[in-house]
């Protein structure tokens, strides 16, 4: 009878791999670019432990973070970073002509609008995040008032990695965009390689927007993950468990 069960219990594990695992993939999701309306307040309605990331000095970005805050949800800095393309940035931007000085005046008076941010990603970014020295004085802010950054790659020549490195920040990158198209056929496709991605390195980072479009075809999707054997968790839980690995492998060397 032992043996039977064995085998009984080898064949579903061959079939049915994932519901078995001993350690379920973590999917992030960061809705951002709020605080211009009114009804982003509809992103807040998400089910599940979504992130939320507030572009600061904009009419509704504090009122709309101390709600998320109070729900137990991670809030980010939303920092309007320099593009190639050169469309308007909005306040509270981080220029390339700017001085470190300056640099740090911008992000302590995003930081002292929303104190209890966790961390910062970046809005647009695809000409700053390139730059060595504007950068540098990001992470260094950034350590010193212990955040983390996402980096939203907004292009593939990004140094903040590296520099996050040098400076002792802890550091994310985007993985998928759900939501450059916001027909509910894209969406979900994207939703899908979020998921796949997630399953192949075991975690995965999206980032979407509040398009009422988005926050429909969420609402349907986001339930879809547990049968994946998926946890939607804050972002910040993947830096946790990326700690947790790593001094975890140091300790067995």
């Amino acid at each position: 009878n032992n043996l039977l069960l064995v085998r009984i219990i080898l064949i579903l594990l061959m079939i049915f791999p994932l519901a078995f695992s001993a350690h379920s993939a973590k999917v992030a999701i960061i809705i951002d670019d709020i605080g211009y309306r009114k009804t982003d307040q509809n992103a807040l309605t998400l089910p599940g432990k979504i992130s939320y990331a507030f572009l600061p000095h904009t009419p509704f970005a504090k009122e709309l973070a101390e709600q998320a805050n109070s729900a137990d949800k991670d809030v980010l800095l939303h920092i309007p970073m320099e593009s190639t393309s050169g469309k308007l940035l909005g306040p509270g931007a981080i220029t390339s002509e700017m001085n470190d000085e300056k640099i740090n005046a911008q992000l302590t008076h995003a930081l002292a609008e929303i104190p209890f941010a966790v961390g910062i990603n970046n809005h647009m970014g695809s000409h700053l995040t390139k730059l060595r020295k504007p950068m540098a004085s990001t992470m260094k802010f950034l350590k010193q008032h212990q955040l983390f950054f996402i980096d939203s790659m907004t292009t593939s020549q990004s140094k903040t990695r590296a520099l996050a490195h040098v400076y002792g920040v802890p550091h994310l990158q985007r993985h998928v965009f759900l939501d450059n198209h916001t027909d509910a056929h894209y969406i979900e496709q994207q939703f899908k390689v979020l998921i796949d991605r997630a399953q192949h390195d075991e975690f995965a980072i999206g980032i979407a927007h509040p398009h009422p479009e988005t926050i429909t075809a969420l609402k349907q999707l986001i339930p879809h993950l547990a049968a994946q054997n998926i946890e939607l968790v804050p972002v910040s839980t993947l830096f946790n468990q990326l700690n947790n690995t790593r001094t975890a492998q140091l300790t067995s060397e």
